[in-house]
């Protein structure tokens, strides 16, 4: 069952907005290249907030990000120009959201939608406006505030207290398996959307509900 919540709290990247939507432009620089390049790219994007939360060196998501594309260049022994670089970093403030993504804010309506997001003000920002999703979307609450990323529990708290709601009111979606299990174990009610057809991992808080796509999230929220 489903509880009463008072508002729906979504991750970014991989949940709302498709991080590989970026494999045209890298096809464009690397020909046949975009998905190596993307891939890996995001594979060193998140395995360094995890190491740099743990060692305590937080840089935010958009240098992490540049880095990481360099580190990306770099091992697939590609070229990558400074201005390359910052041209592909760009593409961050215009990834497309997946295809049911407007229809499935559209049907949440009027429940209080906001994102928190391991991403930095100056990516997040730009890219919910571009996206049109600031028409579902009220407040975009970034881990930059903290300076440590997710699945950090004082990341989750960050959406309790902007948002003045306690955790058992607030239902969190992300695509990231370790996302939603620490949102699980912080005390939100969670919704995994598995577009993989991976098993859950062995966190200890296993999401409350299994999705394949976030067409099917407001029919469990309406039941």
């Amino acid at each position: 069952m489903v509880p009463k919540l008072n508002a729906m709290v979504f991750d970014a990247y991989g949940t709302l907005y498709d991080v590989h939507s970026v494999i045209a432009q890298c096809n464009a620089v690397w020909t046949e290249r975009g998905q190596a390049v993307s891939q890996l790219w995001r594979a060193k994007q998140l395995e360094w907030t995890w190491q740099r939360s743990l060692m305590g060196r937080y840089v935010d998501f958009r240098e992490l990000t540049l880095a990481a594309l360099r580190y990306t260049t770099e091992a697939l022994k590609l070229p990558c120009s400074d201005d390359t670089a910052l041209r592909l970093l760009k593409a961050y403030e215009h990834l497309e959201p997946f295809p049911e993504a407007r229809d499935a804010l559209e049907a949440l309506r009027p429940v209080t939608m906001a994102i928190l997001s391991n991403g930095s003000p100056n990516l997040l920002e730009p890219l919910v406006t571009n996206s049109g999703l600031d028409r579902w979307i009220t407040d975009v609450i970034s881990v930059d505030a903290l300076r440590v990323y997710k699945p950090t529990p004082r990341v989750y708290q960050l959406a309790v207290d902007r948002l003045e709601l306690p955790p058992e009111e607030i239902g969190f979606v992300s695509s990231n398996c370790w996302d939603a299990c620490g949102a699980k174990a912080f005390g939100f009610h969670v919704f995994w959307i598995n577009r993989t057809g991976a098993p859950v991992d062995a966190l200890g808080a296993p999401p409350d509900h299994i999705m394949h796509s976030l067409a099917e999230l407001p029919r469990l929220i309406s039941r």
